[in-house]
């Protein structure tokens, strides 16, 4: 029997990147996965994907629509109870850097409080009323949540995008405190932090994709960035992420922040960078 077997999961923003890893990666292991996104064709191709890897296309079903809408927030939570009867396992990765995912520029002063509003609405709004209208049936099925955040909401700053580090920040904080009212009701909340992953983020910047890769290769190139020496790949954060979703493997972890980066958290800029070179 597979580890997800008889389990049903949402994963939002599952059209593409680590969004879509985590998807495949639930369906493989048996779960039935409701996959979300607003391009109908990328959620199309996240099933491809899935049927590739073995999966029933009936264990896969898909809901477009906009996560920071209140009706489609309903309507999602609703498809998965009529298609699938229940749920079990929440992940809560949906979410950008800014707004649109096409800003006007780098730093504070480009960043108008539309792109605030937007980026709040997106990154941790949505995530509030989601779990509103999930966390009935997650403690009926005694479930599991996955929120996804990043390194740019723990320690050290982020100035070129500040709304972004500070949503991600507060949905780490949102995961401990929520972690600790639901367990006693049987949820677990955990929260995944990837570093740098190779995904379509930066080309939804406005970056060309032979720039991205080549950023990307600079960066894994310094162990001052990566001390492991290579960018992650969004299927690194889904087996972290089915492993917080998989009761067996991690029943006694709840309310914590696992880093996914390479290392990347643990360098102190002050000593790694030419610090030596001024002694």
């Amino acid at each position: 029997m597979k580890r997800f077997e008889r389990r049903v999961a949402i994963v939002t923003g599952s059209s593409n990147g680590i969004g879509r890893a985590i998807a495949v990666l639930l369906a493989q292991d048996g779960a039935s996965v409701v996959v979300t996104g607003r391009d109908e064709m990328a959620l199309k191709e996240t099933l491809t994907e899935c049927v590739n890897a073995g999966v029933n296309s009936e264990r896969i079903l898909i809901v477009q629509g906009d996560i920071t809408k209140d009706e489609f927030r309903k309507k999602l939570v609703n498809d998965t109870l009529n298609s699938f009867g229940k749920l079990d396992i929440l992940v809560n990765n949906a979410g950008a850097l800014d707004k649109d995912n096409c800003g006007k520029g780098p730093g504070f002063q480009n960043q108008d409080i539309d792109s605030y509003d937007y980026i709040m609405a997106l990154n941790l709004r949505s995530i509030v009323s989601l779990l509103y209208l999930c966390l009935p049936h997650l403690e009926s099925t005694k479930g599991d949540v996955v929120n996804i955040s990043s390194i740019g909401g723990l320690q050290g700053a982020m100035p070129n995008f500040p709304f972004y580090s500070t949503s991600k920040a507060a949905l780490c904080q949102l995961t401990r405190s929520l972690a600790y009212e639901y367990i006693p009701k049987g949820v677990r909340f955990n929260t995944v932090c990837p570093g740098l992953v190779a995904t379509k983020i930066l080309q939804k910047q406005g970056l060309p994709e032979e720039l991205s890769r080549k950023l990307e290769h600079s960066m894994e190139q310094n162990p001052m960035n990566i001390p492991g020496g290579f960018v992650g790949t969004p299927e690194d954060i889904a087996n972290v992420v089915a492993f917080l979703a998989d009761r067996k493997t991690s029943r006694y972890i709840i309310g914590s922040t696992i880093v996914v980066d390479g290392g990347s958290h643990i360098v102190m800029p002050l000593v790694t960078g030419n610090f030596h070179d001024h002694m």
